[in-house]
C-alpha cells in the first residue's frame, strides 16, 4: 500500500491559474482523476490526497466532487477564506463531507513577516482546530523562522508542512539557514511533514539523487518514522520529473529505512494523520 499525500488536479483556464507562466507551458492542460490513475497504478499507489492550487471555494467544491466520484482519491485539502469573518459558516458548508481533511492558504505568495498575525486568519485556524481540520503549511524556506512562532500559538491544531518548506536546493551546498529553521519546526509534535515538492526547487538544468539526499536525509531525522510522508506534486512534478521518475527517485532515498518505517513513510503516517478511511497494512 502506498499514499500519495500531495497532488493536484485542475481544468486549466489562463485567468484561473495566472501562475502558470510561459516557463510552466506544459502544465498548461487538464490533470484529471483519470490522467493520475494512468501515471500511479504501475507505482503501487493505492490512495491520494489532492490539495487546491487555486484560491477559491468553487475548486475546493469541484475537487470534493472529483474525489467522490474516484475510488483513488481518498481526501483533500481544499481552501477558504479563513481570514473571513464569515469562515466558521462557510466551514459549515463542508460539514457533510465526507473526504474534505484539511485546509490550505498560498502562504508562500503573502508579503511580510505579519501574515499569520493577521486576527482573522488567527480566527480561521481556530475554526479549523474545532472541526478537526487539518493546516497544510505551504511556504519557502525564508518564511520558516515566522511560522514557528505561528504554530506555537495553536498547540491543539494539526499542522502538515508541505514540499519540506521549499529548501534552495543546490549540488554540494546545503541550505543551512532552511536546516536551521526547518528542524526547529520540526521540535513541534503538532507536525508532520510532506517529502514532496523537493525535485522542482533543485537549482540549474540537472538534478541527481546525490543532490536530494542532503535533504532527505535532514527531514528525516528531524521529523522521523512518525511524522514524514510520502508526496509527489503532480503535476506541478513534471516541471524537472515524471511522476514514476519521482517515485523512484525516492524509493533510493528511502532505501535503508526498515519494513516498519517504509510502511510509515509510504502509507500509515498519510493514513493516521490525515485519518483516511483505510486499513494500515499488517
Amino acid at each position: 500500500m502506498r499514499i500519495d499525500s500531495h497532488h493536484h488536479l485542475w481544468n486549466y483556464s489562463q485567468s484561473e491559474y495566472p501562475w502558470i507562466d510561459d516557463s510552466k507551458d506544459l502544465l498548461r492542460r487538464d490533470f484529471t482523476p483519470d490522467d493520475l490513475q494512468q501515471v500511479s497504478r504501475h507505482c503501487g499507489i493505492t490512495g491520494t490526497i489532492a490539495v487546491q492550487a487555486r484560491q477559491h471555494l468553487e475548486e475546493t467544491e469541484w475537487l470534493l466532487d472529483q474525489a467522490e466520484r474516484s475510488s483513488l482519491i481518498c481526501a483533500v485539502v481544499g481552501w477558504a477564506p479563513l481570514a473571513s469573518p464569515e469562515i466558521g459558516s462557510i466551514l459549515e458548508r463542508f460539514a457533510q463531507s465526507t473526504k474534505l481533511r484539511g485546509m490550505r492558504h498560498v502562504v508562500q505568495d503573502e508579503p511580510g513577516d505579519t501574515f499569520f498575525q493577521n486576527d482573522g486568519f488567527q480566527n480561521g485556524i481556530r475554526e479549523l482546530t474545532a472541526r478537526n481540520l487539518i493546516y497544510d503549511i505551504l511556504i519557502y524556506a525564508n518564511q520558516l523562522s515566522w511560522t514557528t512562532p505561528f504554530v506555537d500559538q495553536h498547540p491543539n491544531q494539526t499542522f502538515v508542512l508541505d514540499h519540506i518548506a521549499k529548501p534552495t536546493v543546490q549540488q554540494n551546498q546545503l541550505d543551512l539557514n532552511w536546516k536551521r529553521d526547518f528542524c526547529d519546526l520540526a521540535k513541534r509534535g503538532n507536525v508532520a511533514c510532506k517529502f514532496s515538492g523537493v525535485v522542482t526547487e533543485v537549482q540549474g538544468d540537472q538534478w541527481t539523487i546525490d543532490t536530494i539526499r542532503p535533504y532527505w536525509e535532514t527531514a528525516w531525522e528531524a521529523f522521523g518514522a512518525s511524522r514524514m510522508m510520502f508526496g509527489s506534486d503532480w503535476p506541478v512534478c513534471l516541471l524537472r520529473s515524471e511522476y514514476a521518475g519521482w517515485v523512484t527517485a525516492v524509493e533510493e532515498l528511502a532505501s535503508e529505512l526498515s519494513d516498519s518505517e517504509q510502511r510509515a513513510f509510504w502509507s500509515e503516517n498519510a493514513i493516521r494523520w490525515y485519518k483516511l478511511p483505510l486499513e494500515p497494512q499488517p
